[in-house]
């Protein structure tokens, strides 16, 4: 697991839905709009894969 510069663990498994970076990321990636990838992340968790999984299969 990769770590912050402030030191803490990062798990690159999990979107942070509260991150615009990490929203902004995932929304390039499926090609889904910002606030449906937010909307994603509160239906069916932080899951990366399964938020991914979702998007793909809702376009």
């Amino acid at each position: 697991m990769a770590t912050t510069s402030w030191g803490r663990a990062q798990d690159r498994k999990l979107v942070a839905g509260g991150q615009d970076h990490e929203v902004q990321y995932e929304s390039d990636k499926t090609g889904a709009s910002k606030d449906m990838v937010k909307k994603t992340v509160d239906k069916v968790g932080n899951s990366r894969e399964k938020v991914e999984a979702k998007l793909k299969s809702s376009h």
